[in-house]
């Protein structure tokens, strides 16, 4: 079961060209994922929170998300994950992003710096005792931070169904290309109740993780938080699904069609 937290973070690695004046999360939030494995084995859990520091004399938020197994896998293959990035609070632009896993033995500890004004990704192993240059994009994104520019980005009431959306996010020492499919409004079942949510198809690597190109569907609430509510992966060895198990803090009411 390895990057469990990974798989829960890819999904919203797409930009979108919708703007919105609102921002749909702040300092304070932090949500939880319920993971099962091939529908019926308990996987682990992953959060993400959200709070504000200063960051070389700029505003920023600072997001650490992390994830674990639990249950019976934990007793075969044990995951550790931790992901953080510090992104502009005003532009969600990154600044620093940090990768600490340890995966069933498997380990890394990187540390990225983004010089977003020359377009240079500088990425320290420590691990390995290395320092390396990358350039990128313009505005390029982490995996973390994209989810939250995605959330503050995307106007509800212009998605058509079909439209696709591209954008370039630095991850492992490579800028990868992402594109997202919009399916449409389906109201689902969650912990909290019967939610409205929209539906995407992102396209991702396929390979070690997952199985096919389209093997991600996401739902996410149709609502001013535009939290995620569930996640469903096809990977090369069974199926992941995520739900959301709990949060506090959000921006915005949660809004439920029919309460439990």
């Amino acid at each position: 079961m390895k990057n469990i937290l990974l798989i829960v973070i890819t999904i919203f690695t797409i930009q979108t060209a919708f703007s919105q004046s609102e921002s749909s999360f702040g300092a304070g939030e932090w949500i939880k994922f319920r993971m099962s494995y091939s529908g019926f084995l308990k996987a682990g859990n992953a959060t993400l929170s959200v709070s504000e520091t200063r960051l070389n004399g700029k505003e920023v938020f600072h997001v650490v998300g992390k994830g674990w197994t639990s249950g019976m896998i934990k007793w075969f293959f044990k995951v550790k994950d931790q992901y953080e990035s510090y992104f502009d609070k005003y532009s969600i632009i990154p600044y620093k992003f940090i990768r600490k896993i340890d995966e069933g033995g498997y380990t890394k500890d990187i540390e990225v710096n983004f010089d977003q004004k020359a377009n240079v990704a500088y990425v320290n192993d420590k691990k390995h005792s290395t320092n390396k240059e990358f350039s990128t994009p313009v505005n390029i994104q982490d995996m973390v931070s994209t989810y939250y520019y995605l959330r503050n980005s995307i106007d509800i009431d212009k998605l058509k169904i079909g439209d696709e959306f591209k954008t370039m996010m630095f991850f492992d020492e490579e800028n990868y290309g992402f594109k997202l499919k919009y399916l449409g409004i389906e109201t689902i079942d969650t912990d909290f109740g019967d939610v409205v949510a929209l539906k995407f198809r992102p396209s991702v690597m396929s390979g070690r993780v997952f199985k096919e190109e389209e093997s991600l569907t996401l739902w996410v609430s149709k609502d001013k938080n535009k939290v995620p509510l569930r996640i469903k992966a096809d990977l090369r060895v069974g199926s992941l699904r995520a739900d959301l198990e709990a949060f506090k803090g959000l921006k915005h009411p949660f809004s439920i069609v029919v309460p439990n």
